[in-house]
């Protein structure tokens, strides 16, 4: 199984204005970095929990039909399921109707289970595609408060360590707290 996203979050759910607040920082001439900062702690926020923290698409590969007919979802929170498709051996798409499938979108991690008596994709490997929608919301105040938190932990911790990071000296290392401020909103794995 492999999960990949296909439209990215249009913005990130901490503000420049939430960084300089953060770091007591009054000027602007770092902003470039900053954002850069914010973009990748959110990315290793959304790694560390499986969870897609601003409106994000993303598009799970299977190769065959689980033999309960459950479906796992790689990501959360998912608001909704957009496509379930199945591909035949010569690459024919076939999307199945909603009523062909039910989802369980609270469950840790979210599922679908599809309704039985459907033919199992025929091509051997990607035979089934689930798109969906994931994320807690468009704007930075719809995500929880702890997890926008925990990306101004780790982008204060980079950038007040910036000449370590980029010399790979503190590679793997992590702000004090860091792990306990994310534990709650773990996806279990599939």
């Amino acid at each position: 199984m492999t999960a990949v996203v296909t439209v990215p979050p249009a913005r990130e759910p901490v503000t420049l204005a939430d960084a300089h607040a953060h770091l007591r920082l009054s000027h602007t001439h770092e902003d470039a970095l900053l954002e850069r900062l914010i973009t990748a702690a959110r990315t290793e926020v959304e790694r560390l929990t499986g969870r897609a923290l601003i409106t994000q698409s993303w598009r799970q590969y299977i190769d065959e039909m689980p033999a309960e007919r459950i479906i796992r979802l790689p990501v959360a929170p998912i608001r909704q399921v957009d496509a379930l498709t199945l591909f035949a051996s010569d690459g024919t798409a076939h999307v199945l109707p909603p009523e062909r499938y039910v989802t369980d979108l609270a469950s840790n991690p979210a599922r679908l289970r599809v309704r039985a008596g459907l033919e199992p994709p025929r091509r051997e490997l990607n035979g089934i595609e689930v798109d969906m929608t994931a994320g807690y919301g468009d704007q930075p105040a719809d995500v929880p408060a702890g997890l926008r938190t925990a990306i101004l932990m780790l982008m204060g911790f980079w950038y007040e360590r910036r000449s370590l990071v980029e010399d790979g000296a503190i590679s793997g290392f992590l702000p004090h707290g860091f792990a306990g401020a994310l534990s709650p909103y773990k996806v279990l794995k599939i």
